[in-house]
């Protein structure tokens, strides 16, 4: 599944979608930056709370296919500046994380 599928299916609004065609192939929830930078793997949909320009590297470092900024949290302004100079795709969604992962880990089956 394509991220815009992803952002299709599950209605999430994007903040940002350079690259709409990477794949999704698993999902990580975390919001510790140095546990997730540990842990993520590549084309994983990374779910977090976390909405500072911090995110970026992190996202970049573990070559997530997106992020999905959860429970309605907005990108601050150095966050989608990054994500738009290094091509990450961010996303958000008003349901929790716990929500979000639950219908992830359904369309991935």
């Amino acid at each position: 599944m394509t991220v815009s599928e992803l952002a299709n299916i599950l209605a999430l609004q994007s903040f940002c979608l350079p690259e709409p065609g990477r794949e999704v192939t698993g999902g990580y929830v975390g919001d510790l930056l140095s546990w997730v930078m540990g842990r993520a793997k590549a084309g994983d949909a990374w779910l977090t709370i976390m909405s500072n320009q911090n995110v970026a590297a992190v996202a970049l470092m573990t070559d997530a296919a997106c992020v999905v900024l959860t429970e309605d949290v907005r990108p601050d302004e150095a966050l989608l500046r990054r994500a738009q100079q290094q091509s990450i795709n961010l996303l958000g969604t008003k349901r929790s994380s716990f929500d979000t992962a639950a219908a992830l880990k359904d369309l991935l089956r």
